[in-house]
């Protein structure tokens, strides 16, 4: 063999043990350890945190400064803690500038051929290196090609900046909890940015513009940090908890029941229509409801399962009441707001008004337990709204309020609702209520409303057994209510928009259609022409398969 070709094969042999050798660094390239600042969505460990306060800004995750002469300022409801150079805060500056050291001596491997990230390229996982200021444009892609502990660092020597509406978009598994910026100089974001990941400034300050989402963390080791009108929130997975909240309190026998109080009145004006029973422990009958538009028992005296839920309502209150508050929610006149609230015992410590919206996210846990505690009362505004996203179930939401609650004109309001020496007294014409109305000393009066309490036991309330899931409630286009049922029950359409055309068909065993019905209007009473058996039903809308189960004529 000659010398030409050793030479060609040693090269071979290199380039190839080179690469290897690359592959298996690029393969192990681990997060840096953000130790307890990991908890913080907005942090500096010298600087001012500032929000603007003419816009509302959603934040999930604590915020702060580890600087005992700096308060973060500007910041309204916020879902998480503010820790300004406490011990807390503290801990987290110092934590801060380790984790920046670490990604500081990360060894890079991939160096981008323009300082200008985004137009529509792609980054694998990664230590990335550019040697000057960085801006990001239009849309960057971070591929993780299945990968789901992919890691991507980006190292830029210099200031970093977004032009307006520029996105940083996660594919194949790429996880926001693994992506990190550490930059030398100032973060500039401009508005409508959709940032990913962590990200540090060094000696510097971070300002991001009016309408940007931040999935992820923004950090400075010296800087102030200013926002305006931002959503940002932690992001999930790597070493982020799954948050379950509360352990929910015990119901008794309260939860049969959709409308009760221990002592006051309960009355109703108007059509409404309830699920679960209705009651109180006072020697006042409820007036007002027809019992064909109560799927649950009136109970139209006391007796002893009024007895058992004004004891077990009770047990209830002090259970919520001396509950640990996790989060202080600091401004309860703005309550709402499109805040977002994540699984949690929180605090609101005077009268409340929820205005507009508040959304409680699950977080893709179906079981996690909210609480609200308000110390004073509770009002709303017309058309408010309690958003149920990602998972969260009206069952394993509880309000616990000090005083009176009035829940004004076509508001959707979701939870169990135990009102401490105060009247349910304003509820008004078409407010649709997911949960439960509990007082233990005062009156409730409903006004052409609808109120479905989910979670109801399937044994042992009013004169028979009720049993319809918060699941069901939650996510079903149709509710079917009771079933089993002997010859008549009520088919209830939780969205009757012009938009939809819905019609229920009812098949035999043999797959045979017996029987079907126009569902034009929110509630319709469906009279079985079967006899007593099983049968099968769907909704089709518009032509389209809706929802499909199964009817028991008893």
């Amino acid at each position: 063999m000659n010398q030409l070709s050793m030479k060609s094969i040693f090269r071979y042999i290199l380039s190839f043990v080179c690469l290897i050798a690359l592959s298996t660094s690029n393969h192990a390239q681990v997060a840096p350890n953000l130790g307890t600042v990991k908890n913080f969505v907005l942090f500096s460990a010298d600087g001012a945190v500032t929000m603007n306060t003419s816009a509302f800004s959603i934040i999930t995750g604590d915020f702060g400064t580890g600087n005992p002469a700096t308060t973060s300022t500007g910041f309204g409801n916020v879902n998480g803690n503010q820790h300004d150079g406490d011990a807390i805060g503290l801990a987290a500056g110092a934590d801060l500038l380790l984790a920046y050291n670490e990604l500081n001596a990360m060894a890079p491997t991939l160096f981008p051929a323009s300082a200008v990230l985004g137009n529509g390229d792609t980054l694998i996982k990664g230590i990335y290196e550019i040697k000057s200021v960085a801006s990001l444009n239009n849309t960057l892609y971070l591929d993780a090609k299945g990968d789901a502990n992919a890691v991507f660092i980006i190292q830029i020597q210099g200031a970093f900046s977004s032009s307006a509406n520029a996105k940083v978009r996660l594919i194949n598994g790429a996880m926001a909890c693994n992506v990190f910026w550490k930059v030398e100089g100032k973060i500039d974001l401009a508005t409508g940015t959709y940032m990913v990941g962590t990200m540090i400034a060094n000696n510097d300050e971070i300002v991001m513009g009016s309408g940007d989402t931040l999935v992820g963390r923004a950090f400075s080791t010296t800087g102030a940090i200013t926002i305006n009108k931002l959503f940002a929130y932690m992001p999930l997975g790597c070493d982020v908890p799954v948050l379950t909240g509360p352990t929910a309190p015990p119901l008794g026998a309260t939860a049969c029941f959709s409308l009760f109080a221990t002592t006051g009145a309960v009355a109703n004006t108007g059509v409404s229509t309830f699920t679960g029973d209705i009651g109180s422990n006072s020697t006042t009958a409820p007036t007002g409801f027809v019992a064909a538009n109560v799927t649950g028992t009136i109970h139209l005296v006391a007796d002893s399962a009024t007895a058992q839920a004004a004891s077990d309502l009770a047990l209830a209150y002090t259970y919520l009441d001396t509950m640990p508050v996790d989060i202080q929610l600091m401004f309860p006149a703005q309550f709402g707001n499109n805040l977002v609230l994540t699984p949690h015992t929180y605090l609101l410590d005077a009268a409340t008004t929820l205005i507009d919206t508040v959304v409680l996210n699950a977080q893709g846990n179906a079981n996690a337990v909210f609480v609200i505690k308000i110390n004073g009362a509770l009002s709303t505004s017309v058309n408010s709204r309690v958003k149920l996203i990602n998972g969260t179930q009206s069952n394993n939401v509880y309000w616990k309020v000090e005083g009176a609650v009035s829940i004004n004109d076509n508001s959707t309001f979701v939870g169990t609702v135990i009102v401490n020496n105060g009247a349910l007294g304003s509820l008004n014409t078409g407010v649709n209520l997911k949960g439960r109305l509990l007082t233990t000393n005062g009156a409730i009066a409903t006004t052409a409303l609808v109120i479905t309490a989910g979670g109801i036991p399937s044994t042992g309330c009013g004169t028979g057994p009720l049993s319809l899931s918060s699941a069901q409630i939650d996510n079903a286009s149709i509710i079917i209510y009771p079933n089993p049922f002997t010859s008549t029950t009520t088919i209830r359409v939780m969205d009757a928009s012009a938009q939809h055309n819905y019609v229920l068909k009812v098949y035999n065993a043999l797959g045979m259609e017996v029987q079907s019905l126009l569902l034009n209007t929110e509630e319709t009473r469906f009279k079985s022409e079967q006899t007593s058996g099983v049968y099968f039903y769907r909704v089709i809308d518009n032509g389209q398969l809706v929802q499909s189960g199964k009817l028991v004529v008893q």
